[in-house]
C-alpha cells in the first residue's frame, strides 16, 4: 500500500529547499500560458546546449528514427523538442494546481465522445497514452470530467511525492505506486475508472517483448494487450497535443480499437507500437526522445548509446 503522509512531516529544515522549489511553481500556474511557454522556449535551447547527455540520447533516437532527414534536420528537430519539453514542463504546475474550469479552458478535446459513449455504457475503459511533453496537463484535463486512474513511479524526495498525490487525485480519481502492482488498477477499472496507461518506454528485459518501433526492435511491455484481456475493457488511444506558443493543450481521443486484443500478445504489442508511431510522426518534437528508447537490445546487437 501506498505510504500515508501528513503536511506536518514536512516542516523541518531538511524540507526547506523543497518548500522553496515548490513555492516557485506555484506562483508559475499564475502566470498566463504565452508568457510560460516564451520562458520554457529559451529555457529549452539553453538545456539543448547543456545537458549533452540528454542531447546525445535524443539525436541518437531521432538519427534512427527519422534516417530520411538530413544531420541538419535532425538537429533542428532535436531542438524542438527540448524547447517544446520544457514549455510543457513549465506547464506542469497548471497540471497540478489548476482549477476545473482553467483545464476545461485550456486544454480542448478532440473525439470526446469515444470515452463518454464507452463511459456511460459502463465499460471497462483503458486509454493508451505515450509519453508526449505534456501527458501531465491532459491527464488531470480528463480527470476534472471523468473518474480516472493512473500509475506512478514514487520519487525520492516523500514531500514531493506527497504533493504529487495529493495534486493528482483532487477532481476523484486514483493514484496507484507502481510498486503495488497492476491489481490494484485492475479493481479500478472494474470499479468504473478510466484507466492512463503508459506502456511505451524501456524497462528492461524482463516480461518484454521485442515489437517493431520505427523499425527498430524495441523492448516493449506487452501489459496493454493482457489488461485488456481480462478487463474485457474498451481501448481507446489518447494522445495529447501542445498547441504553438501558449495557445492551448488539445486531446486526441482516438475510435476504440477493434479486434483488440487478439489470443497473440506479441502481434497485439507490435499494433500498440504502431498506434504510438502514427501519433508520432504527427507531431515528432512532442515525443520524449531524450528517454533511452531502445536501450535494451536483441541478443547479440550493439548497443545504441
Amino acid at each position: 500500500m501506498a505510504e500515508e503522509y501528513s503536511w506536518r512531516q514536512f516542516l523541518g529544515p531538511r524540507y526547506w529547499p523543497s518548500w522553496l522549489g515548490l513555492a516557485a511553481l506555484r506562483l508559475l500556474a499564475f502566470l498566463p500560458l504565452p508568457l510560460i511557454a516564451a520562458a520554457g522556449a529559451l529555457l529549452g535551447e539553453l538545456l539543448y546546449w547543456l545537458m549533452a547527455g540528454r542531447r546525445h540520447i535524443t539525436r541518437t533516437n531521432l538519427r534512427v528514427c527519422f534516417p530520411q532527414l538530413t544531420t541538419r534536420q535532425q538537429r533542428r528537430l532535436a531542438r524542438a523538442h527540448f524547447r517544446a519539453f520544457a514549455q510543457a514542463t513549465f506547464a506542469v504546475p497548471i497540471a497540478w494546481w489548476g482549477g476545473a474550469a482553467r483545464l476545461r479552458r485550456l486544454v480542448r478535446r478532440t473525439g470526446e465522445e469515444h470515452l463518454r459513449t464507452a463511459l456511460a455504457a459502463k465499460k471497462p475503459v483503458i486509454l493508451l497514452v505515450a509519453h508526449f511533453v505534456s501527458i501531465e496537463l491532459g491527464g488531470m484535463a480528463l480527470s476534472a470530467d471523468y473518474p480516472m486512474t493512473d500509475l506512478y513511479k514514487r520519487p525520492k524526495n516523500r514531500l514531493f511525492d506527497y504533493l504529487i498525490r495529493l495534486c493528482r487525485v483532487r477532481f476523484g480519481g486514483r493514484l496507484i505506486e507502481r510498486r503495488e502492482g497492476i491489481k490494484p488498477a485492475l479493481r479500478a477499472i472494474r470499479d468504473g475508472f478510466a484507466f492512463y496507461y503508459l506502456t511505451d518506454q524501456d524497462q528492461g528485459r524482463n516480461g518484454a517483448v521485442f515489437a517493431p518501433f520505427f523499425g527498430i526492435p524495441a523492448a516493449t511491455l506487452p501489459g496493454l494487450s493482457r489488461v485488456a484481456a481480462v478487463t474485457r475493457a474498451v481501448v481507446i488511444p489518447c494522445f495529447t497535443r501542445q498547441l504553438p506558443w501558449g495557445r492551448g493543450y488539445e486531446v486526441i481521443l482516438k475510435p476504440p480499437l477493434e479486434n483488440f486484443p487478439t489470443d497473440d500478445v506479441e502481434t497485439d504489442t507490435n499494433r500498440m507500437n504502431q498506434i504510438i508511431e502514427a501519433a508520432v510522426r504527427e507531431m515528432p518534437e512532442q515525443y520524449f526522445w531524450s528517454h533511452r528508447r531502445f536501450k535494451t537490445r536483441p541478443e547479440g546487437e550493439a548497443p545504441f548509446y
